[in-house]
Parts: C-alpha cells; structure tokens; sequence
C-alpha cells in the first residue's frame, strides 16, 4: 500500500435530521447565577475548605481571595465569554461498523463540561456514512439527538457492532454494574459484589475491556476486594472476617497498602477478571506472580483447543511510585490461558482457580517495556508499543517504538517470544523528517485492510500528525497532511479510510474524513473533506472573536551550543506564536506560556483555556524547550540534569527572538505555566525578574528538596537533577547532599529576587506536587512584600481540570494579566 503525504481537500454533502438545542447548553441566566455563585466562593472560600478546615483555612487567612472591587466588572465580563468556550464539546473517541444496509455507522463519544454540576457530561452521537456522487464526496447522515450517558462510565461495542457493554461503576460500596444492549433494549443487566471485586479501570492505562471473538466473554480489569479489616468492639478485637457493621462494633484500618499515586487514590491492585455474559458467571484470573498489577487486557486468537488472554503487568518493586504520565514504570506482556466455564448457569460465582490452572508466560523478557498490545486481523502478529528508552534513562517520558511477535499458531507459546523491532527510537532527524514514535496508546482496532499496516497519532515536532506503519517492513508515511502547522488526531478507521479531527491553537476542532484516490500522475494521495457536523457550533461571538487570530509555529535557534553533546541537541526547538493580523504598530501585550513534564509537548491543537485569552486580547507564545516530546530522543535527553538552566535560557531565547523580530513589546510580557511550567514559571520571575510584569503558577514546582519527600515520584526529582545517573543515585533516605543540590536546582533558590505580583492556583490532593510546595514560594513572596494571590482548590488534583476548578483558575489568570499588562 502507498500511502503519500500529498493531499487535496474537496467538500462534503451534509444530511441532517431536525437537532434540538440539547441539555449541555446552559442558558445565559445560569451564567450569572454561576458567577455569582464564583464571587461568594470567593468570598467564603475558608468555609468551602472543609477538606482540611485547619489547615486550609489558615492558608484562607494568610492569602484572602475575595473579589477585588476594582476588578469586579471584569470578572463580570471575562466570565460571560470564557463560559462560551467551556462549552465547546470534545471528541474523545468513535467507533465505526457495518449497518444491515451494508452503510457504515460511527458512533461518538463526546464531552462537555457542566459547569453548575462540577463534571464532564458524556453523551454519544451517530451518523450512517455514505458515498457521494464523485470520489470527492461522502454523506454523513446524523441521527436526531445525542444520547447521553449518564451514570455510565464507558461503554464499549462488541466486534461486530451488533452489541455494547455499558461500565457503571458505584460512588460507594454499591456493586458495579454491567449491562449488555444490542437492537436498542437492554439485553442482560449483571451486578458484581464488591466481594468479587471493585470498580472497572476505565482510566485510559490500565483500563483493559475485551469481547471475544464470538461474543460470548468479556474481559477486563478492576480493582481486586481489598482484604478484610479488623473489626472491633467495645470487648475490644473481634475474631473473625465479619463484614457486618452495625453500632455495636466499628472497622480498623488494618495495613497500609500502597497506592499508584496520583489519580489513583483508593487504587492498589488492578486484577484480571472474565465474565460469561449468557451465565453472569465471573472468574477471577488469578496468576502465579500475585504482586503484578494488570491492565490492558485483550483476547488472543484461538491456538488449537486453547484461547488465551494477553495484557500488561506492572511490578510494584521496590515500591509503587507514581504511575500516570509516567512511562518510565518497567512492565511486561504477559499471556495466560483463558478460563473455561461450566455449562452450569451460576449466577456471580467467583471460583478460586488453582494457581497451576493459569500458567502465566512473559512474552517480553528481553525489552523493559511493553504496553498497548493489538493482534493482526489474521491473528499472526501481535503488536505492542514500548518506551524502554523512558524505563533505561528514568525520563519519566521519552521516544517511543514499536514492536512484533509472530504469534505461534502450533499452539505452543515460549517463556520470550522473538520480538522484532518494527519502529526504533530516532535520535535524531533531519529537515523535518520522521522524529520518532510518541504515541501512547494504539486505537483499539488500528488496521487496515492489508492487515500489516497500522494508523496512529504521534507527535511531530509541534503538531499531532496521522502516520500509517508497515509492520512489516517498517515503513512510516504521513497520513494527514504534512506541510501544516495544523495538529491532526485519528478516531477511528472506516474500512481504509479514517475519521479524524483538526485544529489549531484557535481553530475550532472540525471533522475530517480522508480516503486515498489515485491522481492524474498515477500517485496515490489521500484526500481530506470537511465534515459539517452539529457539534462544534460554537457560539457568533466567540468564533467571532477567533476568526482574525492566526498562528504559527517558530524555529528557535539555540543559543549556547558548546554544552551540548549529541547533534540534536543543537537543532532549533520550536515555539508557537499566536497573534492577530497587525493593526499598525500596536502590540498587544504577551502570555509565554509553558508545559509541563518537562517531557511533554504544547502541540498546535485546540485549546480551550488559552483560545480563551487570545480571544481576550493577549498575544501567545506558547514554547516546546528541549526537552519536549516530538523532536528526537537526543534533543529530549538533553535536558535531565540541566532543569532550571537549559530550559530557562531556552525560553528566554525564544522571548528574544520574537522581540528581535518586532511581535511583542518587552515593557508587557507575562508568563504561565503549571507542574513543571510552573517550575519555569517561578524560575524565570527569579532568574529573570525585570523581563516579566506578572505571572501566574498552577502547582508548580518551587522546591524540589521539599518535593522530594513528598511526591508520588520522588524518583523524578533525581533524574531531572542529576541526569540518567539520578536514576542509580534515587533514594528514600535523601543525604544531606542530595538536598542541597536538589535546592540549588529549584526556584525557591531565586526567590529573593523576585518583584513580578504573581498569582497560584493549587489543587489541595495534588499528590504529584503537594500544594505545600507552591505555598511556601507564595508565603516567601508575601514575606518581601511581593504581590500575591493564592487559590487553593479543596477536590482538585494535579491537573485542577474539575469544570469549576478550571473555569474559576483561567478566570483569575486573565483578570490578573488584564490588571497588570494595561
């Protein structure tokens, strides 16, 4: 198959049915009643801290966050546009199948936040495909209205589309409940005991849901029935494993049992579980190596008379540290032989399988790192994602690759299959050639109809591309178009051709469909059409706003190669400006703004929050340092054991060369970032304290000597401090040495020179960085009488991405820029 880069763009016929205004759209009234329901927030934020009152409200006292008078009727203002774009919809996923017509179907999966009930409203929306009159046409036929899922966790279609299973899972100890629908009735409704097991992983990593091939099981992952605590009376200790509570007696708290961190409190031991969906009859998997963790469970094809389960095993040792957006954690494919069921209907019986009737095998021995594991539509090969190259450095994230095993079809599988490398790590590429694999996650069905020829998203450089890999041969094309700043991300595959969104930092995501047509010249390209869908019909005003701002993505030379070790390390990185068309000689004021990670990216895609502060009036400069996923593994690895000095200067770089260039006026620059942006955030106020008029830092890392004792990574604070050695130096006892270098690498180092007012927003169960660690630089600024605002978020995380977290953090962030960069 030849798959080019070229393409060319036609238009679409667009059917649909009569759509009424659904229920995510809040009137303009619950505007003002949100607002004002923000502003008494505001102003009796220490009674809404109830989660710690001694503590939190403490902070309340020392930082008091009610509504300045004099900036009321902005925030009055800013709230009324910033619930504009909170309600624009997301993707996040799709499936396609054949209809009885032989038309194909997709299906949806959308989110949308719902700001008065403070969470992501899920509902899905269909549409029949059909071809049109020419090869530049297809017709997308939607159906009437959305249907939203509420009270579902995740649903998940059968192989052939005929079925969906439908994830409640409980708030409480209620049992989880499973329910099997097909032709539109719900078929089967099963509900699992909490003494079979917990809530199903629908988390996105070790969230594992498989049908078999003929329908007939599902497997999955959740949480395995914690052990019993001990129970006590007024006699004292109570013999036995009672689950019985009732006054007269009370539940201990037994062992401690660690946890994998961050988002995943109340989570210690994912398990592997098979459900026969015509008995309700659920089998525990139990294997030999008990500790593993499991997740991303799928079937395998049928050897002989045996059927197998395939997935990933993480090992808690030394000890759990913190898992999400770490892939650093070794782990493993695994295969074990399915369960067998008796003919007998037992409704929820858990049978204790003996140890030896689930022979466990490591098909990767060899590899410090397997994940995502898809089989071949012929079932001889199984593929899978690693990131060895995070697990053998310690980068938390690093570049990718991609793996084969032929699957044995003599139905004798070998403790380490022969793993042949498909897609290795690039250390370096030249003139914007392939950069490497940054890809997470495969689609559940990535093929096409070759059967040796995957699709998925990865990073390139400062955008999200759409590339297509031979398994075989190793060949990787682009499969979106190449010569754009735009980000494209796959949804699903229709046959050969793919469903896809693109967007741009301010570009309003749009549906595309792609399907590759032969040209005059005999060239196969692929050719993208627009797809008009009842979706991402934001509202005049903000559209408005956006239409005259463009973006566009910079080459930022290094400065000081002389340091640098590998080639790509002295390639230029990447900053993305976005800026209206110029109106004479004015200059509106700059946000630089900067991820997190420090190993991730700020791709070229839509983003709500700062599309938000362009349409405000704010210029942005949004910086990929080195460091950043998207630009070779040598380029990546340059910059552990350099935090705080490469990274700074990197972005100071960038501020100078858009400065050099006439687009923004020194005298109004502001910088944002949270995480590790916030680490660079405080840094720079420091490092560089006259180059910026205000800041703010959403749980940034300020001190990495405090962190360290803290986090659910300490391991990270030593790799980005020492370097690949940190790996080898990382320990739970930190010497006195270690924490003077891990202070002298922070921000709070600086703190004495900071002068720009800057404001912090914390979430109080930020795990990965304590929000002890942005208070105390926050405190220090107070201490010097430095202008300072502080909001702590009691239920937010790391991310403080809860709808009324995230509006109320982004609200703030502007009225405090708007403030100070008159």
């Amino acid at each position: 198959m030849a798959l080019a880069g070229t393409y060319s763009i036609g238009r679409i016929n667009f059917l649909r049915l009569p759509l009424f205004a659904t229920a995510a759209t809040a009137p303009h009234s619950q505007s003002s009643q949100f607002l004002r329901a923000t502003c008494l927030f505001s102003r009796k934020l220490s009674t809404a801290l109830a989660m710690d009152g001694s503590k939190i409200s403490a902070v309340v006292e020392e930082f008091p966050s009610g509504i300045d008078p004099a900036t009321e009727e902005e925030y009055v203002e800013q709230s009324k546009l910033l619930e504009e774009f909170t309600k624009i919809p997301n993707f996040d996923k799709a499936w396609t199948f054949k209809s009885d017509s032989g038309d194909s179907v997709v299906t949806f999966s959308i989110s949308q936040a719902n700001l008065l009930a403070n969470k992501k409203r899920k509902y899905t929306l269909s549409a029949h495909i059909s071809e049109g009159n020419d090869d530049s046409e297809v017709n997308f036929k939607w159906t009437p209205f959305p249907v939203e899922m509420i009270g579902i966790s995740t649903i998940v279609p059968s192989p052939a589309g005929s079925k969906f299973l439908a994830v409640r899972n409980p708030e409480n100890d209620s049992p989880v409940q499973l329910e099997i629908w097909s032709a539109g009735q719900l078929e089967k409704e099963f509900h699992i005991p909490q003494s079979v097991h917990g809530s199903i992983y629908t988390d996105g990593w070790f969230e594992g849901i498989s049908w078999n091939s003929n329908e007939t099981y599902i497997a999955y992952i959740a949480e395995e029935p914690s052990p019993s605590k001990p129970t006590f009376t007024l006699s004292g200790y109570q013999k036995g494993c009672s689950t019985d509570k009732d006054s007269t007696n009370w539940k201990g708290q037994g062992d401690f049992k660690e946890e994998w961190g961050e988002a995943y409190a109340g989570k210690r031991q994912p398990a592997l579980f098979v459900i026969n969906i015509d008995s309700g009859e659920v089998k525990h998997v139990k294997i030999i190596e008990h500790s593993l963790s499991l997740g991303q469970v799928v079937w395998a094809p049928s050897i002989g008379e045996h059927q197998y389960l395939v997935f990933v095993g993480w090992s808690p040792e030394p000890r759990k540290l913190g898992m999400i957006y770490c892939y650093n954690r070794p782990c493993a494919l695994y295969a074990v032989k399915a369960p067998e069921f008796g003919s007998e209907v037992n409704e929820h019986k858990l049978k204790d399988e003996s140890k030896e009737d689930f022979p466990i095998y490591n098909l990767t021995q060899n590899i410090s790192s397997a994940f995502s594991p898809r089989f071949s539509p012929d079932g001889k090969s199984l593929v899978f994602l690693s990131a060895h190259s995070s697990v053998n450095t310690g980068a938390h994230s690093a570049t990718n690759s991609l793996h084969r095993i032929d699957w044995p079809r003599d139905g004798k599988l070998s403790f380490s299959e022969n793993i042949v490398d498909v897609v290795p790590v690039v250390h370096w590429a030249e003139d914007d050639l392939f950069p490497g694999l940054y890809s997470h996650g495969l689609l559940a069905n990535p093929w096409f109809s070759d059967g040796h020829t995957i699709i998925t998203t990865t990073i390139w450089r400062s955008r999200s591309a759409i590339v297509s890999i031979d398994i075989l041969s190793g060949e990787v094309s682009c499969v979106s178009p190449d010569h754009t700043d735009y980000s494209w991300n796959v949804l699903a595959l229709d046959g050969d051709n793919v469903i896809a969104v693109r967007s741009g930092p301010v570009t309003i995501p749009g549906l595309k469909y792609g399907f590759l047509i032969e040209t005059e010249t005999k060239d196969v390209v692929w050719n993208w059409v627009d797809v008009l869908n009842p979706m991402f019909n934001c509202s005049t005003k903000a559209r408005t706003l956006l239409s005259n701002i463009l973006f566009s993505i910079l080459k930022i030379p290094v400065k000081d190669v002389s340091n640098c070790v590998t080639k790509g390390a002295t390639e230029p990185f990447e900053a993305i400006f976005v800026a209206p068309l110029p109106k004479g000689n004015e200059l509106k004021p700059l946000i630089v703004n900067l991820h997190g990670g420090p190993h991730s990216t700020s791709t070229s895609s839509f983003s709500k929050s700062l599309a938000f502060l362009a349409a405000v009036g704010f210029n942005l400069l949004i910086v990929n340092y080195r460091g950043s996923l998207g630009f070779g593994e040598d380029a990546l690895q340059s910059l552990p054991g350099k935090i705080g000095s490469q990274d700074v200067n990197d972005v100071l770089a960038a501020l100078d060369h858009i400065i050099d260039q006439g687009l923004a006026n020194p005298a109004k620059v502001a910088v944002l970032g949270g995480s590790h942006g916030g680490f660079l955030t405080t840094h720079l106020i420091g490092q560089a304290p006259d180059r910026f008029v205000a800041a703010a830092a959403r749980n940034p890392v300020c001190n990495l000597a405090l962190m360290v004792g803290t986090s659910d990574i300490p391991d990270w604070c030593y790799v980005e401090c020492y370097g690949r050695e940190g790996k080898n130096y990382f320990t739970e006892a930190p010497s006195a040495e270690h924490l003077i270098h891990l202070y002298n690498m922070s921000p709070i180092r600086h703190v004495s020179n900071v002068k720009t007012p800057t404001i912090f927003l914390l979430g109080a169960k930020d795990l990965r960085v304590p929000f002890s660690n942005g208070l105390q630089f926050a405190r220090a600024l107070k201490e010097k009488g430095v202008e300072t605002k502080v909001i702590v978020f009691p239920d937010d995380k790391h991310p403080i991405d809860r709808p009324q977290s995230d509006f109320e953090s982004f609200l703030n962030i502007c009225v405090w820029f708007k403030k100070y960069l008159k």
